[in-house]
C-alpha cells in the first residue's frame, strides 16, 4: 500500500527576536564573559530576567510533587494523535547548518506540541517513567525546566564536523548550548531542552589505587590524587537521530529505516510512517557518557597525544565485577592509559555507551551464558558467537557505525592510542576519517581466567 503524507497547514510564525548568540546586551553594552558557565548565565539573565524565575520554578516544582491533592492526572481534553494534520512544522531542522539560527532547535517536548519538529521525546527510555510521574500526580504535565546555572563549566565549541551533515548523525552537537544557541526560541516560549549535560567531577576506582601501589601510576595531586580519585570532565549525551544520515550510515533507504523502526517498536511512533517532513528522532534507547582526562581543548589539538577507549556497557562486569568477560578489566586499563597520557601532557577519553549485552539486553545475555556453559563440550571459543545467534537471532547489535559521532563532536581528528582490539570499532573510527596510530590490547595478566573464551572467540577464524 502507498502511504500519502498530508501537508499540515503552517501555524502562525514565531515573532522575530534578537539572537542571544551575540555578546551584547540591549543598548550595545558588551557582556563581560568569564567561564562558559558565566557567559551562559548572563545569556540566561538576558533572556529571562532575574533570579525570581528560578525561585518561582523551584517552589512550583517542589510544591506540585508534595501536594497530595493532585492525585491521578486525568486530562480534560481529548486525545490528539501525533499524526493529526494540525501539527505544524514552522521550526524546521536544517541538519549540519553552520548558524544555529538556521539549523534550528530540536523540539521534542510535549509542552510545545504545536511546534514539535521531532519524532519521539527527550530522556530516551526514561520518558516512560515521566509518564508515570504525571499520571500519578507527582509531576506537573506542563512543567518546564529551569536552566539557570546549568551551563557547562568548560567550553566544547563548534568544530567543522558539526557542520558536515554526514559526520554527526546520532546526536545533536548543539545539545549542550541550548541557552546560547536557541535563547531566542526559549524567550518566544518554546520548550527547547538540552540533550547533552557537561560537568566536572571525580571518579574513583580501586584498581587505580592498585596501579599506584604497583608503580604503574603516580599521584600528582592535580589529576590523580593519592586516594586514587581522578579529576574528569564528563558529558552525558542523549541520542538524537537524523534519520536520513542514520540510514546512509547503514547503506539502507530512509523508508526502510522508518518502516522497521515503526514495526519493531510495536508501532510506537506512527509519525515515522506518516510524517516524512520530520526527519529528526530522539530514539527511546540508552545514551552515552564521555569522560575526559586532561584539558578538553587538547582534543582539538593534533599536536597533543590522545588516548581513547570506546566501551560498551556491561553491568555485570563494570559494576559488580563478574569474571566471565573482560569488560571491567579493559575499562580500567583504558582509564589507566588515559590518566597516564594526561599526566604526560596529553588528553584521554573514555566513551561509555549504554549497549548492554552487545545491545541485545541483559536477559538475552544471561540466557546465552547458560547456553554456553551447558552445551556439549562446554564453553568454547569456536561456538561463542553461534550460541548468541541461537538465542538472539544475531551475534551482535551494537553496530559501531554510529559510535564515532561523539569523537567528532569533541573535535578529535587523531587518536594516538586506541585502547581496543575490536576491528568493528577500529573500522568505524578510521572509516569516519579519524586517524588511529596505535591499538593497545589488554595485558594478559588483567584477563580473568573465565574470560579467556571471550578473548579467544574474538580472534577465532569465522567459518561459514
Amino acid at each position: 500500500p502507498v502511504c500519502l503524507t498530508l501537508a499540515p497547514p503552517p501555524p502562525p510564525p514565531l515573532r522575530a527576536t534578537m539572537s542571544l548568540i551575540d555578546t551584547h546586551l540591549p543598548g550595545g553594552k558588551a557582556m563581560a564573559f568569564g567561564s562558559p558557565a558565566d557567559a551562559a548565565s548572563q545569556n540566561f539573565e538576558h533572556a529571562f530576567g532575574n533570579h525570581k524565575i528560578q525561585q518561582e520554578n523551584e517552589r512550583a516544582a517542589t510544591a506540585w510533587g508534595r501536594d497530595p491533592n493532585h492525585g491521578e492526572h486525568k486530562p480534560k481534553t481529548h486525545v490528539v494523535l501525533t499524526t493529526h494534520p494540525r501539527r505544524g512544522l514552522n521550526v524546521p531542522v536544517v541538519w549540519g547548518a553552520k548558524d544555529p539560527k538556521e539549523r534550528g532547535p530540536v523540539i521534542a517536548t510535549v509542552t510545545s506540541a504545536r511546534y514539535r519538529n521531532a519524532i519521539g521525546t527527550h530522556n530516551g527510555s526514561y520518558s516512560v517513567y515521566r509518564s508515570i510521574a504525571v499520571a500519578a500526580g507527582k509531576m506537573d504535565p506542563n512543567f518546564r525546566p529551569d536552566l539557570h546555572n546549568t551551563a557547562p563549566p568548560v567550553e566544547i565549541p563548534p568544530n567543522p564536523s558539526w557542520f558536515d551533515p554526514t559526520k554527526i548523525v546520532s546526536m545533536d552537537p548543539w545539545g549542550h548550548k541550548i541557552v546560547d544557541a536557541f535563547g531566542d526560541n526559549l524567550r518566544d516560549g518554546l520548550d527547547v531542552r538540552p540533550t547533552i549535560g557537561v560537568t566536572k567531577a571525580h571518579i574513583q576506582m580501586l584498581e587505580l589505587v592498585e596501579a599506584m601501589e604497583k608503580g604503574r601510576l603516580e599521584p600528582d595531586n592535580k589529576l590523580l590524587m593519592p586516594d586514587g580519585s581522578v579529576v574528569v570532565t564528563k558529558a552525558a549525551i542523549e541520542h538524537v537521530w537524523h534519520l536520513p544520515g542514520v540510514a546512509a550510515r547503514f547503506n539502507i533507504s530512509e523508508a526502510s529505516l522508518r518502516r522497521n523502526m515503526f514495526e519493531q517498536t510495536g508501532g510506537m511512533f506512527p509519525e515515522l510512517i506518516t510524517r516524512s517532513d520530520i526527519n529528526v528522532s530522539p530514539p527511546p534507547i540508552g545514551g552515552q557518557t564521555v569522560y575526559i582526562f586532561g584539558p578538553p581543548e587538547y582534543l582539538r589539538d593534533e599536536s597533543k597525544i590522545c588516548t581513547v577507549r570506546v566501551h560498551d556497557e556491561c553491568n555485570g562486569s563494570d559494576v559488580f565485577g563478574s569474571d566471565i568477560c573482560t569488560c571491567r578489566p579493559y575499562l580500567v586499563h583504558g582509564i589507566e592509559e588515559c590518566v597516564r597520557t594526561a599526566q604526560e601532557g596529553g588528553v584521554g577519553v573514555i566513551v561509555y555507551f549504554r549497549k548492554e549485552g552487545r545491545s541485545l539486553g541483559e536477559v538475552t545475555k544471561f540466557l546465552v551464558y547458560n547456553a554456553r556453559k551447558r552445551q556439549e563440550g562446554g564453553d568454547r571459543a569456536e561456538t561463542y558467537f553461534h550460541r548468541t545467534a541461537c538465542v538472539a537471532g544475531v551475534e551482535d547489535m551494537r553496530f559501531q557505525e554510529l559510535m564515532p559521532d561523539a569523537l567528532h563532536w569533541l573535535g578529535i581528528k587523531k587518536i594516538d592510542k586506541l585502547v581496543s582490539m575490536s576491528d568493528m570499532k577500529y573500522n568505524a573510527i578510521t572509516g569516519s576519517g579519524i586517524k588511529v596510530l596505535e591499538r593497545v590490547a589488554i595485558p594478559d595478566d588483567l584477563i580473568p581466567a573465565d574470560a579467556h573464551v571471550e578473548i579467544d572467540a574474538k580472534m577465532y577464524p569465522i567459518t561459514l
